[in-house]
């Protein structure tokens, strides 16, 4: 079994022979292919791309087991030709995801940064002289495509009397917030749109300058799904020229690359990809990924599939 990353599974597996790509000295297509006929799994722990000519270099591959819940860096179409299987790490980060979206848009809203940033530097000489925030309190929120992490974000901004809805392709029978057929009707209607949902070719730029005017001056965004959701620069723009109000983002377009315009900005809050980066979700994760490679190797059904279809 090959990983792409320290993993940090602190258990013995005795069934598996661990080989690690980041420890190799050789560049991972010799890697690879020096021990293609042994490897069954691979572990993708990290975002290194699984792409048609990393799996041609395997071809006793069966099944990759991703340790994130996205995997838009996994070729779907040569494992679904190959007959590979994927798993991913299902809801093991979605709380902490959850937590970190609500601290993203109280900390735009409330301007939590920027006036971390005021005492640290002196300006504080009298009461009152800082900037205003606004209130979290009766906001109209709209969540791209409600998912299981939408639900979670929902979930914990309703005590904040919050005014939810959402879009997706169809109604959710079972989802007591309004629902908008699409992101414009949304944006439209909302004073922020939170983004977790996955990375697709349909919502790649989902958010484009278009629904960044529809959202409006006062509109904030939130993503804590991926950086290709947004149209990264058309985002700063309409940030510089008040197109928008503010935004917290913990993923950008081309990582660990930011754009520079953000960091001068007041009106933004930044994190380092780090939403499920706790030691409760961690311990999640490599329990998730054990389950799901023993439940393979046992001929039992898995954790998380993903369905290649």
């Amino acid at each position: 079994m090959v990983t792409n990353a320290h993993t940090r599974i602190k258990y013995q597996i005795k069934p598996f022979t661990l080989l690690y790509t980041h420890t190799s000295p050789d560049p991972i297509p010799d890697f690879l292919s020096s021990h293609a006929a042994s490897i069954r799994a691979v572990v993708s722990v990290g975002r290194l791309p699984i792409t048609a000519e990393f799996i041609s270099n395997l071809p006793s591959l069966e099944i990759v087991v991703c340790a994130s819940v996205g995997v838009d860096h996994v070729d779907f179409d040569e494992c679904r030709r190959r007959g590979v299987v994927v798993t991913n790490a299902g809801d093991a980060y979605g709380e902490d995801v959850a937590d970190l979206a609500v601290v993203l848009l109280i900390s735009v809203l409330r301007r939590i940064s920027a006036l971390d940033r005021y005492i640290r530097s002196g300006q504080w000489t009298r009461l009152w002289d800082y900037p205003f925030g606004f209130k979290l309190n009766k906001k109209k929120v709209g969540i791209v495509e409600l998912g299981s992490i939408g639900s979670l974000v929902a979930k914990r901004l309703d005590p904040f009397g919050c005014i939810i809805s959402y879009d997706s392709r169809s109604p959710k029978p079972d989802v007591p917030y309004f629902y908008h057929p699409d992101i414009l009707s949304l944006a439209a209607d909302n004073d922020v749109l939170i983004l977790s949902c996955s990375l697709t070719d349909e919502t790649h730029n989902i958010v484009n300058r278009e629904v960044m005017e529809t959202l409006g001056k006062n509109g904030v965004i939130i993503n804590i799904g991926r950086g290709e959701l947004i149209d990264e620069k058309e985002m700063v723009n309409c940030l510089v020229e008040g197109v928008i109000w503010g935004v917290g983002l913990d993923v950008f377009d081309n990582e660990p690359e930011v754009p520079e315009e953000l960091f001068g900005l007041e009106n933004v809050v930044l994190s380092p990809h780090s939403a499920g980066m706790t030691a409760e979700s961690l311990n999640n994760v490599t329990e998730v990924t054990l389950s799901n490679l023993k439940a393979f190797f046992l001929d039992q059904p898995l954790i998380f599939p993903i369905e290649l279809d």
